[in-house]
């Protein structure tokens, strides 16, 4: 294989790398943006007192 032609090559490779990592990235920081919001309405429906008496009848 010439110089060239591997050169061009390992910049692709190097491209393609930054991209998934870039790619990585935003997905993780949106990943912990929803799993906040998630807490945040967990959290606002929580009800106090809710489920600590149950009646059982038959």
């Amino acid at each position: 294989m010439d110089i060239p032609a591997l050169s061009s090559m390992m910049s692709m490779e190097r491209l393609s790398t930054s991209v998934s990592f870039a790619l990585m990235s935003k997905v993780m920081d949106t990943a912990e943006s929803t799993s906040e919001a998630m807490l945040e309405m967990m959290d606002a429906a929580m009800v106090p007192g809710l489920g600590e008496n149950l009646d059982i009848m038959a």
